[in-house]
């Protein structure tokens, strides 16, 4: 499934134009989103061609758009490739299928009236300045709902045009398609989506950890979340836990499609989070809704995000990296995005050491102690100097 959504062809609604892809075969990664964030345009890929030819054909694609070509230009060079299908797309240059596909333009005129028009190979075109989408649906042999995509191309496309004329964003309207083709056709793993206007994507969030495997069912629980402390636990983890393990707050379940229109939709309160340094399975997720939970208490302070940060790494919420200062904070207010930059702990550690002027000989001692009166003893032997100082001065 490859679909194209522009609400706004003007580009003033940062969440009027978005895409993605996603299926039932395996690599993903193969077929997902190509964005530049320059030139706001995205292509997407399929087909059951070469996988070399598709690489040509993107590329080719891409040269295309990078000089100034529209959507129909883009998608045409697909033509040239057996079995391949590209679709490409961008709020100011229309959006465009072309090569191997079983597709259905929608449009939307001015008067709220609805148009859905069936292709099947060549050439689909949403014009540049008009209202719609394309979306393109094939079964994937082996999937056990084989058969059900004509119908629930056609559905889908009627809902699209349904949801551009009630004024939905195009980002929520992908997450939306993700939902229904998952559960109506069973082409279910990701894949992703791209915010066109604001350059913001899944990125990883689905695609497939692995060459030849799945990506992530679009249908099935994604996460649980904390809604007060950010706390967050990725399945199937997270199916260990109901409660927040730090505040007792029931958990939030958070389905694969809904989590997509989260990741892509930018409202007053959303943030765009950038995890660099480790790549720690987890840690992305969980600093992102960390930071989230931050910015919506202490606003986009780089002091107060990495106070809520080393918060999480000193209570085991973030694990595997060392505490951060506000310099390895980098907070841009304009575009609600903020990345972080952890660096990794050594030997494989997964917290950081104590913070006290305790030498490492001392706490092998302690380490060896097995009585808590053991340990407090050899404490207040080496605090005494300090507590005696303490008592003096009061």
């Amino acid at each position: 499934m490859n679909v194209i959504v522009i609400t706004d062809p003007t580009g003033q609604d940062i969440n009027g134009a978005a895409g993605g892809s996603m299926s039932f075969a395996d690599n993903m990664f193969q077929s997902t989103f190509l964005m530049s964030k320059e030139k706001q345009f995205v292509v997407l890929s399929g087909g059951e061609g070469d996988s070399n030819n598709r690489l040509r054909a993107i590329v080719e694609s891409i040269s295309r758009l990078e000089n100034g070509a529209t959507a129909s230009e883009g998608a045409a060079a697909a033509s040239g490739y057996s079995g391949i299908r590209l679709m490409v797309g961008g709020p100011s240059i229309g959006a465009a299928v072309g090569g191997s596909f079983d597709a259905y333009l929608i449009t939307v005129e001015d008067d709220n009236s609805i148009q859905i028009t069936p292709y099947s190979g060549g050439l689909a075109v949403l014009p540049p300045g008009e209202k719609g989408a394309i979306i393109h649906l094939r079964n994937t042999h082996g999937n056990p709902q084989y058969g059900t995509a004509t119908q629930v191309r056609r559905e889908t496309a009627l809902n699209i045009g349904r949801m551009i004329r009630d004024g939905y964003s195009a980002t929520t309207i992908v997450g939306q398609v993700f939902k229904e083709v998952s559960n109506d056709a069973g082409e279910k793993y990701g894949g992703g989506a791209v915010n066109l206007v604001a350059g913001i994507s899944t990125g990883d969030m689905f695609t497939p950890e692995e060459i030849n495997t799945t990506g992530y069912p679009m249908n099935e629980p994604y996460v649980k979340i904390c809604p007060n402390d950010g706390w967050s636990s990725g399945y199937p983890a997270a199916e260990n836990y109901d409660t927040c393990p730090i505040d007792g707050t029931p958990l939030k379940v958070i389905y694969a499609y809904d989590a997509l229109t989260d990741a892509i939709t930018v409202t007053q309160d959303s943030v765009s989070v950038s995890v660099y340094g480790s790549e720690t399975p987890g840690l992305s997720e969980t600093t992102s809704e960390v930071v989230k939970a931050s910015v919506s208490k202490y606003g986009y302070d780089a002091n107060a995000i990495a106070g809520s940060l080393n918060k999480g790494i000193r209570n085991g919420l973030i694990v595997s990296v060392n505490y951060v200062e506000p310099k390895d904070i980098n907070v841009r207010a304009g575009s609600k995005a903020v990345g972080v930059y952890y660096t990794p702990l050594p030997d494989g550690r997964t917290s950081p050491p104590w913070n006290l002027p305790v030498s490492s000989f001392v706490l092998d001692i302690l380490g060896s102690i097995q009585t808590a009166i053991g340990i407090i003893l050899v404490l207040l032997v080496i605090f005494r100097s300090r507590l005696l100082k303490s008592f003096q001065k009061k």
